[in-house]
This record gives structure tokens, C-alpha cells and sequence, in this order.
């Protein structure tokens, strides 16, 4: 125990309290070259939590100066959203006298938790991860021992920082919106992946205002899967007066398929979206859209990477509704 005081964990240490080689560590922390079996990679991985390790290449991030740095996991920086965010994120970094690492998640490649160990190993000073974890994964973040925060969660995450929006309450203010122009058949078209907050703020405005639900398109983030889902509704017997797309994309894409196809918005179908992107504000007609405060959320989150004495819980910021035409409101809103 007194080593430990006097020097850093070592990988040499982390090999002999999990009873393998240092090599069998490496493949461990490396993914690779050569498979571990499960058992002898949870004891290698029990190690590097019991002990404090950090993996580090620690000469090449001292002359890199990375030790200012933060590391951000985004999941997908092609979409508007998340590249806006990386913006928001990068200038608020700055802002800090700090500089960002960004990496793509891509879990169809690379697991996100092997990608969580790659980012905390060049010795960053915190960590951002801009995507949904699973319990397992969040437990991975918080054995790294560094400051981290969680962006974009639903809800509460399991004694990390996380920084987001009231996604339930943004989505019902929007669907309140639609309701207040009379429209009484309210369609949702959300992710098709997990319960969506947005899909339960649809749900409670409906239910609040005694009206039925309106047709549930589950369908992927992203253009093609608002044009599906547009398609889909074009499908039925009669198309619903309004729709609440979780995202700006997939709204895009509605309004895409809408416009194919000779269905006018909003005369035919109004649409409001989810996210206020600058791209929302370049369809026609433009999108109403609820935005999420993206620069007040990155300060929060370089808020909390910075201050050691800040409370672990989950900050949930207010988007507010961008009202333009393709909700039926008049061009003067704009």
C-alpha cells in the first residue's frame, strides 16, 4: 500500500493484482491484438478500478500538452445537432483556456465503453460523452477516477454529471402548440430505438387535453427515417392534421416526402421538430422547433469538469419553442 503512495499504478501492478501477464493487461486495455477470455478481462478490469489505474502513453500526451485537454465522445458528428454541439462544446473549452478532443462513437465498429478506456487514456483532464449510455457503460466512466459528464441523457444517471433537457416538457409545449391552432389528430414520429421523453411529452399534452393519440411512427434519427415515416403516414386512410417530429432531421425528411408528393404544409399536415438546428431555419417552409440551449449546456457542462466541489445530478435545462410557418403560424413570427 505505501508503493502506492509513492508512485503511480503501473500496468506491471494492475497485471499482478489480476494474477496475468502485463501483455494479457495491453490486450486488455488495447482491445487486441489477441483475445482475453471474459472472466480474465473482468479481472483485469476490477484491477484497474480497485487500484486507480490510468492507462496512460503518458510522454506523448506531456509533449502534446493534453493534460488541458477534454476528450468528447459524440455519437454522431455528421448530424447537425451534434455537430452544433461539438461547436457549443469547443468554444466553451476555450473559453476555459482548454482544448477538445473529439471522437465519433461508432458501436457498430468499436464497443463505446473500448472507446470510453481509448479517450481517458491520453491523459485528458475530463471527459464528455454526448450520447446515451447503458448502466454498464456509465460504470465504466465513472472507474476511470477523472472527471466526467454525461450529455443528452433521459433523466438521472448513475452518480455521474449529466447535463440535458427537459425532453418530456419540451415535446409537450410543442404539441400544446399545435393543439392551440385546433388541430385535434396529432401524429409522433420518434425514435425507433428506446422510449423517447419526447414521445412521453407527446402523450401528456394529448391526454392533458382529453384528445386521442395520433398515429406512432417509431423510426430511425435522421433524414431517411422522417421521410419513411412521412411515407407511412401518407399510407393511411386519412393523414393526420399534425405531426411532432422528435428531431429537425427527421422533420426535414418529413418535409421532404410531403413535398414530393404534393402534400402541403402546413395546409394539408402542419409539423413541428425538436432540436432548433440552423437547418430548420433553411426548408421551406421553415420549421418550428423546440431548441435545446446548446451553448448554455456546454458551459454547464465546462462548469462541472472544472469545479471538483460541484453535487453529482442530472441538470435538466428548458428548451423554448422557434415559432416559423410550418406550424400554420403567419410568416411575421419569423
Amino acid at each position: 500500500m505505501a508503493d502506492r503512495r509513492t508512485r503511480p499504478v503501473t500496468r506491471a501492478d494492475v497485471a499482478r493484482y489480476a494474477g496475468v501477464s502485463t501483455a494479457v493487461v495491453s490486450y486488455v486495455l488495447n482491445g487486441g491484438p489477441k483475445n482475453v477470455a471474459p472472466l480474465t478481462r473482468e479481472r483485469v478490469l476490477d484491477a484497474v478500478r480497485v487500484l486507480g489505474y490510468r492507462p496512460n502513453a503518458a510522454a506523448r500526451a506531456l509533449s502534446m500538452g493534453s493534460a488541458d485537454m477534454f476528450g468528447l465522445l459524440v455519437h454522431d458528428n455528421r448530424s447537425p445537432f451534434f455537430a452544433e454541439l461539438c461547436h457549443a462544446l469547443d468554444q466553451a473549452t476555450a473559453d476555459a483556456g482548454r482544448s477538445l478532443l473529439i471522437v465519433n462513437s461508432d458501436r457498430t465498429q468499436v464497443p463505446t465503453a473500448d472507446q470510453i478506456r481509448d479517450l481517458a487514456s491520453r491523459q485528458i483532464a475530463g471527459l464528455i460523452i454526448a450520447d446515451v449510455l447503458t448502466s454498464g457503460e456509465q460504470s465504466v466512466v465513472h472507474s476511470l477516477g477523472i472527471p466526467a459528464v454525461v450529455m443528452g441523457q433521459f433523466g438521472e444517471t448513475d452518480d455521474l454529471h449529466s447535463v440535458g433537457v427537459d425532453f418530456a416538457r419540451g415535446a409537450r409545449e410543442a404539441c400544446e402548440h399545435l393543439i392551440g391552432h385546433g388541430y385535434r389528430d396529432i401524429a409522433f414520429a420518434g425514435s425507433a430505438a428506446r422510449y423517447d421523453e419526447r414521445e412521453r411529452g407527446w402523450r401528456e399534452a394529448l391526454s392533458a387535453a382529453r384528445l386521442p393519440l395520433g398515429p406512432l411512427l417509431h423510426t430511425p434519427f435522421g433524414y431517411q427515417g422522417g421521410y419513411d415515416a412521412a411515407v407511412e403516414l401518407m399510407r393511411l386512410p386519412s393523414l393526420p392534421r399534425a405531426v411532432l417530429a422528435a428531431s429537425d432531421q427527421i422533420g426535414i425528411g418529413m418535409l421532404a416526402a410531403f413535398g414530393e408528393r404534393g402534400v402541403r404544409v402546413p395546409d394539408d399536415i402542419a409539423v413541428v421538430s425538436f432540436d432548433g438546428t440552423i437547418a430548420a431555419d433553411f426548408v421551406w417552409p421553415r420549421l418550428t422547433t423546440a431548441v435545446q440551449p446548446l451553448e448554455q449546456m456546454a458551459e454547464v457542462a465546462v462548469q462541472l469538469l472544472t469545479d471538483p466541489t460541484a453535487s453529482r445530478h442530472h441538470r435538466a435545462l428548458f428548451t423554448h419553442l422557434r415559432v416559423r410557418e410550418s406550424c400554420g403560424c403567419a410568416a411575421q413570427h419569423g
